[in-house]
C-alpha cells in the first residue's frame, strides 16, 4: 500500500484522536500531513509536536497566536478559521480527509474535499444529514469515493463489499444508549452525568447524548438513506444492548450478513483508511463460546421520539434533515448546560421543524440559511420555554 497523507478534521476530539492511534500504530503507511481543531489548543499543540504534521488550522481565530508561537520551533505551519479548513483539504499533499469534526461545522470542507476529488473517510454523519444531496452529488461528479466511519455504515459498508445483489434491508443496530431501560416517567429527572455514561462506547459529549435519545440512530438513518441509496422503508433499527453486531444487510434470497466485534471505534477507522486492504488491530477478539446470548428488542419511539422525528425528516425530505439537525445541536448544547431538561430535547426539534419553511430541493445557500434560521427558532424557544414546558 502506498503511504497515504492524512488531514484530521477535528484532530482533538474522540474519534480524531483515535485516527491518530491508528496512523501511529501503521506509521509506515499513514502519516498525518493536516492536524485542525476548534479551540482545544493544548491537546492540538501536543500531536503537533509529536506527529509532525506539515500544518495545522486552529479555527478559534482567538487562539492563533498562542498556537503558531508554540509551533514555531517546529517548522510547523499554523493556519485559522473555518475558511482554512475549506483551503487546506484541496491540498496536492493531502491523500485522504478524515472528517471527525463535530455537527454542521463538518459540511463546507466535505464538499471542498469532494469537489477536489479527495476520498473523505467521514465520522461527521451531520455532513449527509443536512446535506445529504448536494454531498453526493459533488461525490458523484468528481468521481471520490466517501468511506463511512461511523461503526453501523462501515458495517455495512464491508457487508456490501463484493456484492452486486440488490439490497432488500439495512439493519443499522443500536445499544438503545444509556437510558434503554429507564422507565420513561424517569426522564423529566435525567441528569448530564447519567447521560454520558455510555454503556459500550467512549465518545464526544455531543454524540453520547445523541445516543441517549436515541437522535444518534435518527441520523445514521438519513445518513444510511444517501451513502446506500435505499428508502427510508428499507431500513430499520433494531436496539442491540451488547453492540456486538454493528448492522446487517439483508438480501432478497433471504440472506443477512452481519459484522461482528468488540466495540471498539479504531476497527472502523482503520478499515477507512486501509480500504479495500485491512490490517493488524490489537482490539480483543470475539469468543463465541463465551457469547451467552445477543439480544434484539424494537425501538420504543414513544420514550424516545428522537428516532421518529428522524424518520418523519427523511420522508419529508428537502431541508428538513437539516432543520431537525440544527434543532438538535442547539437543544443538545442547552441540555450540557443545564438550559433544558432532558425529555424537552424532541419538542424544541419538532417546534422547530414545524416552524421552518419547507424547501422541497434545496440548494447549498438554501442549506446554509435553514441550517441559520433553525438554530434561531430553537434558541427563541428556549427563551420563551415557559410557553411550552
Amino acid at each position: 500500500m502506498k503511504k497515504k497523507r492524512i488531514a484530521v478534521l477535528g484532530a482533538t476530539g474522540s474519534i480524531g484522536r483515535q485516527c491518530l492511534q491508528v496512523i501511529s500504530n501503521h506509521s509506515h503507511l499513514f502519516e498525518a500531513e493536516v492536524l485542525t481543531a476548534r479551540n482545544n489548543i493544548d491537546t492540538l499543540i501536543n500531536q503537533a509536536i509529536e506527529h509532525k504534521p506539515n500544518a495545522v488550522v486552529i479555527t478559534d481565530t482567538v487562539y492563533y497566536k498562542q498556537v503558531k508561537e508554540a509551533l514555531a520551533p517546529y517548522a510547523i505551519k499554523v493556519f485559522t478559521g473555518d475558511e482554512s479548513l475549506c483551503d487546506i483539504v484541496t491540498w496536492s499533499n493531502v491523500d485522504v480527509v478524515f472528517n471527525a469534526l463535530v455537527g454542521f461545522s463538518g459540511l463546507a470542507p466535505t464538499i471542498a474535499a469532494l469537489q477536489s476529488a479527495k476520498p473523505v473517510a467521514l465520522a461527521n454523519k451531520e455532513t449527509l444529514v443536512a446535506g445529504g444531496n448536494i454531498v453526493t452529488e459533488a461525490a458523484f461528479a468528481s468521481k471520490a469515493p466517501i468511506i463511512p466511519v461511523d461503526s453501523e455504515h462501515s458495517a455495512i459498508f464491508q457487508c456490501l463489499s463484493g456484492e452486486e445483489s440488490p439490497i432488500e434491508k439495512l439493519i443499522l443496530t443500536a445499544s438503545g444508549g444509556a437510558f434503554f431501560r429507564t422507565p420513561l416517567e424517569e426522564f423529566p429527572f435525567i441528569c448530564k452525568e447519567q447521560a454520558l455514561k455510555h454503556p459500550n462506547w467512549n465518545m464526544g459529549e455531543k454524540v453520547t447524548i445523541d445516543s441517549a435519545t436515541m437522535m444518534n440512530k435518527g441520523l445514521e438513518v438519513i445518513e444510511a438513506h444517501w451513502l446506500f441509496g435505499v428508502t427510508a422503508s428499507k431500513i430499520d433499527v433494531v436496539i442491540h444492548p451488547q453492540s456486538i453486531i454493528h448492522s446487517m444487510v439483508q438480501f432478497e434470497d433471504g440472506s443477512v450478513k452481519a459484522q461482528l466485534s468488540h466495540p471498539d471505534m479504531r476497527i472502523p477507522i482503520q478499515f477507512a483508511l486501509s480500504f479495500p486492504e485491512r490490517l493488524t488491530l490489537d482490539t480483543p477478539r470475539l469468543h463465541f463460546s463465551q457469547l451467552r446470548h445477543l439480544d434484539f428488542f424494537a425501538p420504543d419511539t414513544v420514550k424516545f421520539p428522537c428516532l421518529a422525528l428522524a424518520y418523519h425528516a427523511l420522508a419529508q425530505g428537502g431541508n428538513m434533515p437539516c432543520a431537525l439537525n440544527a434543532a438538535n445541536e442547539i437543544a443538545v448544547n442547552a441540555f450540557l448546560h443545564n438550559r433544558l431538561a432532558f425529555n424537552h430535547i424532541p419538542n424544541v426539534i419538532e417546534k422547530t421543524m414545524a416552524t421552518i419553511d419547507f424547501i422541497s430541493h434545496p440548494t447549498l445557500t438554501d442549506i446554509y440559511h435553514t441550517n441559520a434560521q433553525s438554530r434561531v427558532v430553537a434558541q427563541n424557544l428556549l427563551t420563551n420555554s415557559y410557553t411550552w414546558i
